[in-house]
């Protein structure tokens, strides 16, 4: 986990191709693992709302019933095409939720696609408000990819810090996104 968290914070303005980078990814996810292996697979995080500037990693959001089975099922799987894999806690390095991740990287040893399954009611869920609210709110989306741009230069190598500085400002835009999903 250490390799990680040091690896340098690249943002790169939003590339029009990562929607049809997610749809292929997905595809092929589709095609490898067994029929109702996946409840739904999603994009989300900043690839996922157009004209933020992102980090050009593909994230991806994957459901599925019975977590543990589908990770033994599917890591063997997801290897054999190339995605590492980590069960990973959700809140730090201290203790559960766990959900099974997987990073996949280019010849280069670049980072592009990270795919996060959990279990149909798991809290990662949550993250598609915060999608699809910068994405109805393109000023809040604007302000959010300058806050990421700042921290960006603050901290270039540090991927941890640059989580954490972005901590307040997702705290607060999932307040709105949560209050105005919960008014329908």
């Amino acid at each position: 986990m250490a390799r990680l968290v040091r690896e340098d914070v690249d943002i790169v303005p939003w590339n029009p191709a990562w929607p049809g980078q997610f749809a292929r990814e997905k595809k092929g996810l589709l095609s490898c693992v067994p029929p109702g292996t996946f409840t739904r697979i999603e994009h989300f995080g900043s690839t996922a709302v157009p004209g933020l500037p992102a980090k050009p990693v593909i994230d991806m959001l994957a459901g599925v019933w019975d977590l543990e089975e589908a990770a033994r099922v599917i890591v063997p799987i997801l290897e054999g095409r190339g995605y590492e894999y980590l069960w990973r806690p959700t809140h730090g390095d201290d203790g559960g939720p766990f959900y099974a991740w997987f990073i996949k990287r280019n010849r280069d040893g670049v980072r592009t696609h990270h795919l996060h399954v959990v279990g149909e009611h798991f809290e990662h869920w949550e993250r598609l408000l915060f999608r699809d609210w910068l994405i109805g709110h393109p000023d809040v989306a604007r302000e959010y990819g300058e806050l990421k741009l700042r921290l960006a230069e603050k901290f270039p190598n540090d991927r941890a810090a640059y989580t954490d500085g972005k901590t307040e400002f997702i705290a607060c835009v999932m307040e709105q996104a949560r209050s105005h999903h919960r008014e329908g």
